[in-house]
């Protein structure tokens, strides 16, 4: 079915302006003032938001091993209604994607029930070179390396490994940078002092800015002696800021960073309330972190917003501190999110849209996508500004059943997603009758 939405406000590089857009056969085909309907399916976008669709770089959709906490099929629904049109996953699930034939098994599943344009991350550990000499750097992601803790045994901690990747690998390297040394022992620490009293108040001291700083620090240096690209996920320091560089061109970067909903919008004053429910890796730090944070991605020092998507069931997180899992869902209000600190005078809207969509694509190389642009693929999103929504259990769709947010009231809310031309959500209802398909880069 084509498509012709008109008298949109769209939000497009850097630019607000109302305007029609033509979909045809997946792509834009034309985007002008007052156009002529055709054949197509009118939908009337008056004074409302249409933006191009997010990309998150980072998340974990639990698929394969860890289904009990979400899967592909779940946590894409709930991207597409949250405006993200396609994703980035990681390779820690069970098993980890740490081969050629595990991950195609990933992009198979994923091609059989995702809502949403995916494309997944090729795991590393200390012996797989071999199968990291063989991947499609046109076809994946990204090579992705835990610096910090992980599940199976994707901690890389082995100097000449992580000697001969840097070297070697001539794609994009995505890290998790935290010191895991340096965390075991401050475990070993608190657990000593407190005991049963250790609660996840004590998450940013165990997982320390100093822990987080010295990973990135090594990775940043490593990038730079081999000339490698590097990019660093969920920064949450301002110790790390110094790492990055504004004053080149974003087309000239070859050391980028990442910094995550949950970073900008939580700090460690939030732990009395919200407990486990915000336990991250990285931790959520100060609001004086979270204040630098902003500051760094205003002035271009980060690059782009993700969520790092990482569903735990609510028996998980309501253990003890020590046994309950880190991480949390967010790709359904990621978008929404951000556009409430767009509203409160933190972050243009242009802006969001830059380090959601355009940023995201032109990091990665992504074909096609994270613009409106004739030609491009229709992976589109429509907002409306003045339609509030409260995050409750009834309206949550992760598998997991919970948010971070609930209790908060946003002020926009996503009203139509398409997918590659495709209205796959409109106003709580979905079309599932199509497929995403398989990010492709420019590599």
């Amino acid at each position: 079915m084509n498509y012709f939405i008109k008298n949109a406000t769209i939000v497009n590089e850097g630019k607000r302006f109302v305007g029609d857009v033509r979909i045809t056969a997946r792509l834009i085909a034309e985007i002008g003032q007052n156009l002529e309907l055709r054949s197509e399916t009118l939908v009337d976008a008056t004074g409302k938001l249409l933006l191009p669709g997010v990309i998150d770089d980072q998340v974990h959709f639990r698929e394969p091993g860890l289904t009990h906490k979400g899967e592909i099929y779940t946590e894409a629904k709930a991207a597409v209604a949250g405006g993200v049109t396609s994703f980035m996953e990681q390779p820690n699930t069970v098993p980890s994607a740490t081969t050629i034939d595990l991950l195609e098994q990933k992009f198979s599943r994923a091609s059989e029930v995702s809502l949403a344009n995916f494309s997944f991350f090729m795991g590393t550990t200390n012996t797989n070179i071999e199968e990291i000499r063989r991947m499609d750097i046109r076809r994946v992601a990204g090579l992705k390396i835990f610096l910090g803790s992980s599940t199976g045994d994707m901690l890389v901690d082995n100097e000449e490994t992580l000697e001969t990747i840097f070297r070697e690998v001539k794609t994009l390297i995505a890290v998790h940078a935290e010191d895991d040394p340096m965390i075991k022992g401050n475990m070993a620490h608190y657990v000593k002092e407190y005991g049963d009293n250790l609660n996840a108040a004590m998450h940013p001291l165990i997982r320390s800015r100093e822990a987080c700083l010295a990973s990135s620090s090594k990775a940043v240096a490593r990038a730079k002696k081999y000339g490698t690209r590097l990019h660093v996920f969920h920064i949450s320091t301002a110790d790390e800021l110094a790492l990055f560089d504004n004053t080149l061109p974003f087309s000239e970067k070859k050391i980028t960073a990442e910094v995550c909903v949950h970073h900008l919008w939580f700090s460690d004053e939030d732990y009395n309330a919200k407990g486990n429910y915000i336990k991250w890796n990285p931790a959520v730090k100060s609001a004086h972190d979270r204040e630098e944070l902003w500051k760094a991605l205003l002035d271009n020092r980060i690059d782009v917003i993700a969520t790092d998507h990482a569903p735990h069931t609510i028996e998980e997180k309501e253990q003890p501190y020590v046994k309950a899992p880190s991480g949390g869902p967010l790709v359904q209000h990621s978008l929404i999110a951000m556009l409430e600190k767009s509203r409160q005078g933190v972050i243009p809207i242009e802006r969001v849209v830059e380090k959601m969509s355009h940023a995201v694509a032109d990091l990665f190389r992504i074909d096609k996508r994270g613009y409106i642009r004739e030609g491009y693929y229709a992976d589109l999103v429509l907002v409306d500004p003045n339609q509030s929504i409260t995050v409750d259990k009834s309206n949550i769709l992760y598998k997991c059943g919970w948010s971070p947010f609930e209790g908060v009231t946003f002020s926009h809310t996503v009203t139509h997603t398409w997918v590659n031309g495709h209205l796959v959500y409109r106003d709580g209802t979905f079309d599932e009758s199509q497929r995403g398909m398989r990010l492709t880069f420019n590599r």
